[in-house]
């Protein structure tokens, strides 16, 4: 037996999500239908994490075991196979044999998000569907003054979508680190942390716009994380505008 972890980027716009679920069209069906053919033998893949419809992925991680007496091919030459077999909107960046015990999901000791605006005063037609076209002059200093109040330990009930809460058992998630960049005419945003609530992030920088735009302080950050209601917090931003970045190991 062999074990495998890839790196991959992919555009989610066409897609229903990355995980396998019962209406079909995932980057998760894409690929294992993919790799099924080159290992000859039905693959089942292990995400790092799930993400929703329409959310991108700079270095999502993946892991696979399988038989690798039923398939000669080597590390190097699956990312060739494979990028010449997939949909255009998936690449595989990278592929190496790692310890059976690994697991792309159980083994990340964190992730990093992007949120990606366009703060220019006309629509860029290129990044239409990669970042959110939200023309305002951001106050910068004051929503990272804010970010202050959500970096560390809490719990994140107000920050997370209504509906996935019923299915946790804690809404307490750790964020390590807020960045924002500005870059042209764009806003990067930069959140990391060791794991995240449905939504979470999208809310995280829609609390901050608000808080730019002076529809939020940083005191209603602090009662929204003591509180838990959603209402305290920003609006959820469109997804198109969101990547998973990278994987910390």
């Amino acid at each position: 037996m062999k074990n495998l972890k890839f790196t991959i980027a992919y555009n989610g716009t066409a897609y229903n999500g990355y995980q396998s679920q019962p209406g079909g069209n995932t980057v998760q069906d894409k690929i294992e239908s993919v790799l099924s053919v080159f290992l000859n033998q039905k693959a089942k893949i292990n995400g790092c994490s799930r993400t929703d419809a329409g959310v991108h992925a700079r270095k999502f991680v993946f892991n696979t075991v399988y038989d690798d007496t039923l398939s000669g091919i080597d590390e190097k030459g699956l990312i060739s196979a494979m990028n010449g077999r997939l949909p255009r909107d998936i690449a595989v960046l990278a592929c190496e044999k790692v310890p059976d015990s690994f697991h792309a999901r159980f083994d990340a000791k964190g992730k990093e998000y992007l949120y990606l605006l366009d703060a220019s005063p006309i629509r860029n037609v290129f990044s239409e569907g990669f970042a959110l076209h939200y023309p305002y002059s951001a106050d910068t200093e004051k929503m990272l003054s804010a970010a202050k109040e959500i970096i560390g330990t809490h719990d994140f009930a107000a920050f997370c979508k209504a509906e996935a809460k019923e299915h946790l058992k804690t809404t307490v998630r750790t964020v390590n680190e807020i960045k924002i960049l500005k870059n042209n005419n764009f806003l990067e945003f930069y959140v990391s942390g060791e794991g995240f609530l449905h939504n979470m992030v999208r809310i995280i920088v829609g609390t901050l716009i608000y808080v730019s735009e002076g529809k939020r302080s940083a005191a209603d950050i602090r009662e929204a994380l003591i509180c838990g209601d959603r209402e305290m917090a920003g609006k959820t931003l469109p997804p198109y505008g969101l990547y998973l970045n990278r994987v910390f190991y």
